[in-house]
């Protein structure tokens, strides 16, 4: 039985929801890794999922990548958001005196966390991203309302429900 738990699931052993949801870590670890690391290739990103328990193939690898925006730029592979591209829909509620909780669809918390991150929003202490959530900690100079409306600009108008 061998292999990692963390292994690209095989359809003919789980149901469509497991493999899903393993597709769904899989993406996630890879967001985190360019992150974390500036990968200049492909072999370098298998050998950093490796380490962390993940086998895919190069050509598995190379489809991941496509489907999630990320494209070789300035020597390293970074997500690339499409301009047509929309972000995810969101809400947005303040939760005083210093927090700001973003709630999205699940799987897409990672997605919304870098594209805040990468844009360097002002006053954004740090940002904690789960599979579905972000909590937006705010500098003690700013306020919630100016963090929001710079929030805003990046991602677009929240929905009222998500």
């Amino acid at each position: 039985m061998g292999g990692s738990p963390w292994a690209e699931p095989k359809a003919s052993h789980r149901g469509t929801e497991v493999i899903e949801s393993g597709k769904r870590v899989i993406d996630q670890v890879i967001l985190r890794i360019l992150a974390e690391h500036a990968v200049p290739d492909q072999a370098t990103l298998l050998d950093l999922l490796a380490k962390d328990g993940f086998a895919l193939t190069q050509g598995s690898l190379s489809r991941r990548l496509a489907r999630l925006s990320i494209r070789k730029r300035g020597g390293r592979y970074q997500r690339v958001p499409s301009v047509n591209q929309p972000p995810p829909p969101y809400s947005l509620v303040p939760s005083a005196p210093n927090l700001l909780v973003l709630q999205t669809h699940r799987g897409l918390g990672q997605a919304l966390a870098l594209r805040v991150d990468r844009t360097t929003v002002k006053g954004v202490a740090g940002i904690v991203a789960g599979e579905d959530a972000l909590f937006i900690a705010i500098h003690g100079e700013s306020s919630l309302e100016e963090v929001r409306k710079e929030v805003e600009q990046v991602l677009g108008p929240p929905r009222t429900r998500i």
